[in-house]
């Protein structure tokens, strides 16, 4: 079945462009009531009307222009600051000179921030500045002088787009690194999937041709050790791994980008699979299966990682203890959680050996059994007492959202 490709995409930019269409319309609005209710003191009214004319088309014609990054180009930038600077302009014309020099509200009035603000969110902090710099010497040149409350008004401006910008570049930044992380946190499952399969299949292929080799002698001896040789280097490989390059931010104007390739599970029409009929193969003269007299259900990547583990602990009894040694199997079904527990009759593993057989590159416990219950978001512990045999205690939760699962039990240590 082809495999699919899930996209998680990050944006803290996307609700600052809503917020600033909203504010836009807003103010455009607030701008609008402002004058209809003091057109009486306006010395040429059909100035005003025109220009408010002009801010409402303008206004509700650029919506799609600010929803994202990518929209609001440098060029509806350019046009929407200068409508603000032009209406900032034309307040002495259009408004009456007392209510003028007495501080009243310019034309566009709060709504050239907007302008400002668009700005901010689409360059940062450098463009917010030029843009507030130019509002800020429109405002100067509409007074006549540096009034308190225009300088007031002008550092408001000015402080707060800037901030804004900041913020929005290192929102960006911390997006790109979130981005990376989670794509490096992909890439590791996806070579741990890769080690657990090659780990199942060719890793004990070559090292069952490194034992019968080394028992017939001859060429077979040369052919086991090429055998052995090649063993070595592809534990080293799949213990140590590549991470790909970054891919993340493959649009700007929809945030951060992640893609992780999952691979489907087969549809399964009869749905939960019963965890007794994949274990039912491992039961046989030396290895004794106690379950439940009901089936014990579990999603179907579930249980067959389960199955998979306990025969990864299966085979680590036959390698281990030998090919005559017994085991027993024990399924316990509790409300949340499915719990298999696989004993031997072993010697038992001496302390510290598990970690180094990792640091050897020899990841059956670490991967074939560990790793498949933490992607289940269970547990797996081994308990091991010299002289006293080994007992791995598997649990597995009944409800998870956990990678699929391929292959057969593996040759581990």
């Amino acid at each position: 079945m082809a495999r699919r490709e899930r996209v998680m995409r990050m944006s803290v930019e996307l609700p600052l462009w809503r917020a600033l269409a909203g504010y836009r319309v807003l103010t455009m609005l607030y701008a609008i009531g402002f004058f209809a209710t003091a057109h009486s003191g306006f010395a040429r009214p059909w100035l005003a009307v025109a220009y408010y004319a002009l801010l409402l088309v303008w206004t509700l014609a650029t919506l799609p222009k600010v929803q994202n990054a990518a929209s609001c180009t440098k060029r509806f930038l350019a046009a929407d600051l200068t409508i603000a600077l032009a209406g900032i302009l034309l307040t002495p014309f259009a408004d009456a000179h007392e209510r003028v020099m007495d501080g009243g509200p310019t034309l566009p009035s709060i709504w050239t921030a907007g302008s400002v603000l668009a700005f901010a969110i689409k360059g940062g902090w450098r463009w917010a500045a030029v843009a507030s710099t130019l509002v800020a010497v429109a405002n100067l040149v509409e007074r006549g002088t540096p009034a308190r409350d225009t300088v007031h008004n002008v550092v408001l401006v000015w402080v707060a787009s800037i901030a804004i910008g900041y913020v929005v570049e290192v929102a960006r930044a911390s997006e790109r690194t979130l981005a990376r992380a989670l794509e490096i946190e992909a890439a590791t499952r996806e070579r741990e999937r890769l080690a657990r399969d090659i780990h199942d299949s060719v890793l004990q292929v070559l090292a069952m041709v490194q034992r019968r080799g080394a028992v017939i002698g001859g060429e077979a001896a040369e052919l086991g050790r090429l055998a052995g040789e090649q063993e070595v280097a592809l534990r080293t490989l799949v213990s140590g791994g590549l991470v790909p390059v970054s891919r993340v931010s493959e649009d700007a104007a929809e945030g951060a980008v992640v893609r992780e390739v999952e691979e489907p599970e087969a549809a399964d029409p009869d749905g939960p699979v019963d965890l007794r009929a994949l274990l039912a193969p491992y039961a046989g003269s030396l290895v004794n299966l106690a379950e439940p007299g009901a089936p014990v259900l579990l999603a179907p990547g579930t249980a067959r990682e389960l199955a998979a583990a306990v025969g990864a602990a299966l085979d680590n009894v036959r390698r281990h203890v030998g090919e005559r040694a017994r085991a027993w199997i024990l399924v316990e079904d509790e409300p949340d959680e499915v719990i298999v527990t696989v004993r031997d009759e072993g010697p038992g593993i001496p302390e510290g050996r598990l970690a180094e057989a990792e640091g050897e590159g020899r990841l059956g416990v670490a991967l074939s059994i560990r790793g498949r219950l933490r992607d289940l978001g269970g547990t797996a512990e081994l308990i091991s007492v010299p002289g006293q045999g080994t007992e791995v205690e598997l649990k597995a939760p009944k409800k998870t959202v956990g990678t699929t699962a391929r292959g057969k039990a593996a040759d581990h240590d």
